[in-house]
């Protein structure tokens, strides 16, 4: 992996995440995308560290929630996905929207639970549903932004693909 193309490619999600998709409710997670494409594309130790990386860029715009969940449920749970990639393929886009809409549900639920065992403080209203629909559009977009992520970071996704009998 070219390691300083990733930094530039979490970079710019982080902004437009921040940035362009902020004055949307509900809106697809650009570093959730990002986290299931590594943990999918990646050599196992690689999809660990990006998985950390992108919880880490997460935790620095998640304005009201405190330093640390995000990395901490983004990196166990990319970390898994990673492991589990390497029993089940995860290639077609179905399954990886669906990948990305359990991981998504999952990772963010345990984000604000970590959040609330930190500040003591209650939970968001109607914060499962916010989860359950970025999840649902991330699940829908991210397929279409895997071949541009893996363009832009130098990954060959052609190597994984089944290869057609003759």
């Amino acid at each position: 992996m070219r390691w300083l193309r990733f930094a530039i490619l979490i970079l710019a999600a982080t902004i437009l995440q921040k940035g362009m998709l902020a004055r949307w409710d509900y809106k697809p997670d650009l570093l959730l995308i990002l986290l299931v494409f590594f943990a999918v594309y990646s050599h196992p130790s690689e999809a660990i560290i990006s998985s950390f990386t992108i919880g880490f860029a997460a935790d620095l715009i998640g304005s009201p929630l405190p330093m640390g969940p995000h990395m901490i449920s983004f990196g166990l749970f990319g970390s898994l996905l990673a492991y589990v990639h390497r029993v089940v393929a995860i290639r077609r886009k179905p399954y990886q929207a669906l990948a990305i809409l359990v991981t998504g549900f999952v990772a963010s639920a345990l984000v604000y639970l970590l959040a609330f065992m930190i500040k003591r403080e209650p939970l968001p209203e109607k914060v499962f549903i916010t989860i359950l629909w970025t999840s649902i559009f991330s699940g829908i977009v991210g397929p279409f932004l895997f071949p541009p992520a893996a363009y832009c970071v130098g990954i060959e996704t052609s190597r994984f693909q089944r290869r057609s009998r003759r």
